[in-house]
């Protein structure tokens, strides 16, 4: 197991996800690229079309002895010609003579890789659409819940909840849409032969390739060299920075459930275990999850990079790397999506502590605002050194912020008691927060109709 698996894991819905990294679905791929290439060289005239035909028949992997393939591979020391061996042995006799022709392993595997990912990423946009309604729901239910902005860990402005959940929002679309387009340079066929330039077949090889592509729905790479892995690493880098937004979100989570701060929750089922020792524990276990498998993920890039290096046509050493990492990658990332998703739809939201949170200042979080109404009679940089001095002296010397300003002779003149108080509320000073709010939420909900298949694509 390449990633990280927690208690949460096996109880978690995995959208079919799950099924298509197996070693099972590794092998029929192998086998639906072969009857592929098969159907496209008889159709070109370059094997029989019988012989195509029987091999797009036996393409099975109830047809495959993967016990002695085992064996075979123990003995030769490679990869993929044991499961070739299983196939010839499969076929007729006749058939036999045309698997696997004019193209290497890297063309069958790598091909085949693609093509799992490719299903994978299909139900990643399942998943993605689930967690935008999600957010949707949570950005506009409490787009007027206002709680404290924090900047370098510490109070700042207000801000609603809502607005908060919007931020993620627009960081998930932007990850999804470099997914997307990844995603177009990705899913490639390569079907070059040893070296890529189609030695075996001439010119008829890129009409081979081209045909493949079409009967696996993927696209035909315009040089089909071993030695091309940037659409690998790009996808990859994808990846890691969608992960990315959800370690932003899980981070957050975690860190605002604490007991002392106490905004949010993560939901709880009865019954769960904390600690084997202390009773009363409840953790984070979604957060934790996402965080450890997103520091993970990051890791992947640097060695696409590193590996992507390699010279010549081909290297092993570079082959096996991204065969792993790309593997790694996927099952790290399902793994975050599906915490993301549970978390993100059951997180209990404590309106009232966050409530109180804004109000823990008494007021001093709106200084800013009390500065733009001086600045419009006495200039921003006089305000400015005005409420600088009375927001630093209450903290000094734990004063009350509204009885301090209310001494200020200047500020007396300029504001009744009750407009001083307002300005001092909280939620006086959430700027166009509900406005993103909402505005967001309806973006999410576009995007979600989008991964579904709906109609708002342009």
């Amino acid at each position: 197991m390449r990633a990280l698996y927690d208690s949460k894991t096996k109880s978690m819905y995995d959208y079919g996800i799950r099924p298509l990294l197996n070693k099972e679905q590794k092998y029929q791929a192998w086998l639906d690229v072969e009857a592929a290439l098969a159907r496209a060289q008889g159709e070109l005239g370059i094997i029989p079309k019988e012989a195509a035909q029987r091999i797009q028949e036996t393409a099975k992997l109830e047809n495959i002895d993967l016990v002695e393939m085992e064996q075979i591979q123990e003995k030769v020391g490679h990869g993929f010609v044991p499961f070739l061996k299983m196939l010839v042995k499969a076929c007729d006799q006749e058939s036999s003579k045309y698997i696997h022709y004019g193209v290497t392993t890297q063309n069958i595997q790598q091909t085949a890789q693609l093509l799992i990912v490719s299903k994978v990423h299909k139900k990643i946009k399942i998943v993605l659409a689930d967690i935008l309604k999600n957010l949707a729901q949570l950005a506009e239910t409490h787009k007027n819940t206002v709680m404290p902005g924090r900047t370098h860990g510490r109070h700042a402005i207000p801000i609603t909840y809502g607005y908060k959940v919007s931020v993620w929002i627009s960081d998930l679309i932007a990850s999804i849409e470099r997914l997307n387009e990844a995603s177009k340079r990705t899913f490639q066929v390569m079907m070059g032969g040893a070296v890529g330039s189609f030695n075996a077949f001439g010119e008829i090889g890129r009409d081979v390739q081209n045909k493949v592509a079409e009967y696996l729905c993927l696209g035909s790479m315009p040089v089909p060299s071993r030695n091309i892995t940037s659409h690998k690493t790009e996808y990859i880098m994808a990846l890691s920075l969608l992960s990315s937004t959800f370690h932003k979100i899980a981070e957050e989570v975690y860190s605002t459930s604490l007991e002392e701060i106490g905004e949010v929750m993560e939901s709880f089922v009865n019954g769960t275990v904390g600690s084997s020792t202390m009773p009363h524990k409840i953790n984070p276990k979604l957060s934790k999850g996402i965080i450890a498998n997103s520091q993970k993920i990051y890791t992947l890039p640097q060695l696409c990079l590193n590996s992507a290096a390699r010279p010549y046509e081909g290297d092993s050493s570079q082959y096996m790397l991204f065969d792993a990492v790309l593997e790694e990658a996927i099952e790290l990332t399902t793994e975050i999506l599906l915490r993301a998703e549970e978390l993100t739809r059951d997180l209990y939201v404590n309106t009232d502590k966050m409530k109180e949170n804004a109000h823990l200042n008494k007021g001093l979080d709106n200084s800013e605002y009390v500065m733009m109404q001086l600045a419009k009679r006495f200039g921003k940089d006089r305000a400015h050194s005005i409420v600088y001095k009375k927001a630093i002296y209450v903290q000094k010397e734990a004063r009350d912020f509204k009885n301090v300003l209310l001494e200020d002779e200047e500020i007396k003149a300029s504001f009744t008691e009750e407009e001083i108080e307002t300005m001092l509320n909280p939620m006086s000073y959430t700027g166009c927060g509900e406005h993103i709010a909402v505005e967001q939420a309806e973006r999410a909900r576009k995007e979600e109709r989008i991964l579904r298949g709906g109609q708002d694509y342009v």
